[in-house]
């Protein structure tokens, strides 16, 4: 009995076993398989690999290949679209990258991520030669350098020329509609006093005004009818009077005898303005039937003044028209003084506001203009100079110059050639010197930099402070910078001129570097021209 159970269960173990190896196969068949490879471990510098990637996994599964410069330092060209192939019940995907590099040396392509399904593999990583290409200078025609060439500036427009441009369109448009509204005054010239009255009473008679219970509007024109006839034909300030400035210089011009108007013609022209002003000014609403009465007094008070009022001789008439051409030239003078003062108005609001938002300086460059901020906006140069080599942006491209050099630094090198732009005097002064070391020589970079300060000397600096720390650039290469202040001599008025300075030293490739900017003090565009050209300094080292 006992070796029949344990025979059986030998068997259940047996059956347990053998289900679990099946599982087991077949979880892992299900498995994602994903290959890597390169078409070539070795190139030569510019040329392309092909890195592919072939993953075979479920139909359903949800596969995202790397994007993006994921290669470094490869550099991918082009990735390619990825081939679907169904292989029984199962997909297989190939995705193919376009890889290069510049740089000759030995390289390795990193592990890249694959992700199924949120889950990440990584392929393996390949190791690639970058080899030069040969050059056989002996075979190869060689030529001399090719001396710098002048670049002219690009033509730009200062600022403050369209600033007077604005203000110039401002005043052209003000004068434009000054002389159209004038053209159009000369065009429809005004009749006598007493025929423009009628004409006008008439317009207000056929307007709607009454019908529409326009009482203020009716009694504004209306009271204007009559202080302008009055202002033509006896008082040349009726317009601007009040209603009891107007009566009581009528009622002295009767009193003294030179104006025969019926007391019943003045205090109806006084009772008619009164109720105009109470109707504009105090929201009075005279009938209809009191405005048509008032009506009819207007035109019987200008026919009254016209029969008391003799028409002017010929010498009045002349005076008259002297006196209106006067007063036009004054109004339009007048006119002329406001629009300038507008426009100066509108200019003052304008520079206070930028003055409060950007600042006073700023203000100051744009409208007169400033080299060093025009330098840093224009457009920058990327170069490389000399032997070894120095790349650097600069805002105007640097002339190679010849310089004297002092004996100790001529004993260090064999050689410098030397590139700069702008003087020493002006805003800004750009200067690159690089040259060999020579092997024979005790080339110390500290004992280069020491040099400086008698350097500086000798180009007429004084009261010269210097300050030293360790500067590296963009490709890690490191060097020591010295920088400070000091005076020099303005040429024209014989005063100081205050400097900054920053002189950056560099002893790599086997030769010597030397980068120097000099600004005014405290100008802000120097100091940010300064910052670019520091960052943008890359020494190459010439094996590669």
């Amino acid at each position: 009995m006992n070796k029949r159970f344990t025979t059986t269960i030998k068997s259940y173990k047996a059956a347990a076993l053998l289900l679990f190896l099946l599982l087991s196969f077949q979880v892992f068949a299900q498995q994602p398989q994903i290959n890597a490879e390169i078409d070539s471990s070795s190139i030569k510098i510019g040329e392309q690999i092909i890195f592919s990637i072939e993953v075979e996994t479920d139909s359903t599964d949800l596969v995202v290949f790397p994007e993006g410069q994921t290669f470094d330092p490869m550099e991918m060209v082009e990735s390619l679209g990825a081939d679907t192939t169904t292989v029984e019940d199962r997909y297989r995907l190939l995705k193919k990258y376009s890889l290069t590099r510049f740089d000759s040396g030995a390289y390795t392509i990193p592990q890249q991520k694959v992700i199924i399904q949120n889950r990440e593999y990584l392929t393996d990583s390949f190791r690639v030669e970058v080899a030069d290409v040969k050059v056989d200078t002996t075979r190869q025609k060689m030529y001399p350098i090719k001396p710098a060439v002048d670049v002219p500036k690009p033509f730009s427009i200062p600022n403050w020329i369209w600033w007077l441009l604005a203000a110039l369109v401002i005043l052209g448009l003000a004068f434009y509609f000054f002389r159209r509204r004038k053209k159009r005054k000369e065009a429809e010239p005004e009749l006598p006093p007493y025929e423009q009255a009628m004409f006008e009473l008439k317009q207000l008679d056929n307007s709607s005004l009454l019908q529409d219970r326009e009482i203020k509007e009716y009694y504004s024109q209306l009271a204007f009818i009559v202080r302008k006839y009055l202002d033509r034909k006896i008082y040349d300030r009726a317009l601007e009077s009040t209603t009891s400035e107007l009566i009581a210089y009528l009622e002295l011009r009767k009193q003294s005898g030179e104006l025969s108007l019926k007391d019943k013609s003045i205090d109806n022209l006084q009772q008619l303005l009164k109720r105009a002003d109470l109707a504009k000014f105090a929201n009075s609403r005279p009938d209809v039937i009191t405005a048509k009465s008032d009506r009819t007094k207007a035109e019987h008070l200008i026919k009254d003044i016209r029969q008391v009022v003799p028409e002017p001789t010929e010498e009045e008439l002349m005076l008259d028209e002297k006196y209106r051409t006067e007063k036009l030239k004054r109004k339009r003078r007048n006119k002329i003084l406001a629009i300038i003062g507008g426009v100066l108005i509108l200019g003052i609001i304008v520079i206070v506001v930028l003055v409060n938002t950007r600042g006073f300086d700023y203000v100051k460059d744009s409208v007169l203009g400033n080299e060093t901020k025009e330098l840093l906006e224009g457009d920058w140069i990327r170069s490389e100079y000399g032997t070894p080599t120095v790349t650097i942006t600069t805002p105007e491209v640097l002339v190679r110059k010849a310089v004297d050099r002092d004996d100790e630094l001529q004993e260090m090198l064999l050689g410098s050639e030397t590139f700069d732009s702008g003087t020493l005097e002006s805003n800004l002064y750009i200067l690159l010197i690089t040259g060999p070391v020579n092997p024979e020589g005790d080339f110390n970079l500290d004992k280069a930099v020491d040099g400086i300060y008698e350097n500086l000397e000798n180009q007429g600096a004084s009261n010269i402070i210097m300050k030293e720390e360790d500067f590296s650039t963009i490709n890690n290469a490191e060097g020591i910078k010295v920088f400070g202040t000091f005076n020099l001599e303005n040429p024209i008025t014989g005063g100081p001129i205050q400097k900054e300075y920053a002189i950056l030293n560099f002893g790599e490739n086997g030769g010597f570097q030397q980068v120097m900017v000099v600004f005014d003090e405290d100008d802000e565009y120097a100091e940010e021209i300064l910052q670019r050209v520091e960052n943008s300094i890359e020494l190459k080292n010439q094996s590669n």
